[in-house]
């Protein structure tokens, strides 16, 4: 089944050309189906290319997802249309009153200042918590997965001394996880971070579980609340020439950057990319919709609301 979007979003036309099928809001109205509502709160500062990266991946699954795109209210990006914001995204403050089956919160370009120097982190702290009682699973991505780990479970983050920059082996450390279904033994994710966190403070916490990890680029995948929320330290989502783009960008302004690792064919950027990460990206997000999302019940998003009330304690 297609994944239903607001009329005219930029993503449906581009991936109409890759012969992805989304259908807008108007078709989908007319089918007596229930789609699973996701969210995305799209802090990247290329948005287009985000909501594109994810609408490939949530389209790619039997089931009708329906995406609504939340934006901070404190926060005016400098690199998306404004007439695009006010046509497709929300201020949380209009969206607090509903619920979702899922909601993805994505990386932001802040991971080197501290989080309370961030200038939209309360606010992101109130949609955190909102998140918890009206959302059934939630994947946190990258800066947003260190900003989880933080504020729910006092995970610090730590500066790397140069970029963890390029496309990584990973392994599986809970192979019967339903996130993993199908996964091979190893399997490859993408990185661009300034930051990390580390095992050794995972570890101490008994309400979090280290579903993968890396040798070399660390810690990628948490688990917490059985599987109500994810942190995915990688970029999954990523397009094949995403981290082209940034080692251009980065080479144009100046900034110290290096060849992006296991990228390139023959680590020689002439020669464009090697995907290795496609077929587990598409994976991991349609077992987070199957799995987390849709076979969550009771978890489903007419229950949040009283599951909210259980968790702050309303109900006993």
């Amino acid at each position: 089944m297609p994944l239903n979007l607001q009329k005219n979003l930029p993503a449906i036309e581009l991936l109409k050309k890759e012969h992805i099928f989304v259908m807008d809001s108007l078709r989908a109205a007319t089918q007596d189906i229930r789609p699973l509502r996701v969210v995305v709160l799209n802090l990247m500062p290329l948005k287009v290319t985000t909501e594109t990266d994810l609408v490939r991946l949530l389209s790619n699954t039997p089931l009708q997802v329906e995406m609504d795109l939340m934006k901070i209210k404190g926060h005016t990006p400098k690199n998306t249309p404004i007439e695009h914001m006010r046509a497709f995204y929300k201020d949380f403050d209009q969206m607090k009153d509903e619920y979702y089956d899922g909601m993805i919160v994505t990386g932001a370009p802040v991971e080197q200042m501290p989080f309370e120097e961030v200038t939209y982190w309360e606010e992101i702290v109130e949609i955190f918590d909102w998140a918890r009682t009206h959302v059934t699973s939630t994947l946190y991505i990258c800066w947003a997965a260190q900003a989880g780990l933080y504020h729910f479970y006092h995970i610090p983050k730590y500066d790397l001394p140069a970029k963890m920059f390029g496309v990584f082996r990973h392994t599986i450390r809970e192979p019967f996880v339903p996130i993993f279904r199908g996964f091979d033994d190893e399997f490859y994710v993408p990185h661009s971070r300034h930051t990390e966190v580390r095992r050794e403070d995972i570890l101490k916490v008994p309400e979090l579980t280290l579903l993968s990890e890396s040798e070399e680029s660390g810690v990628y995948m948490v688990m917490a609340r059985g599987g109500r929320e994810f942190f995915i330290t990688g970029h999954s989502e990523y397009s094949p020439y995403t981290l082209n783009d940034e080692y251009i960008r980065d080479l144009n302004k100046g900034l110290p950057i290096t060849v992006p690792k296991n990228y390139y064919r023959n680590n020689d950027p002439a020669q464009g990319p090697v995907v290795r990460w496609r077929g587990h990206a598409n994976l991991l997000f349609t077992n987070w919709l199957n799995y987390y999302v849709y076979q969550a019940t009771p978890f489903r998003c007419e229950d949040i609301q009283h599951l909210g009330d259980l968790y702050e304690g309303k109900n006993g």
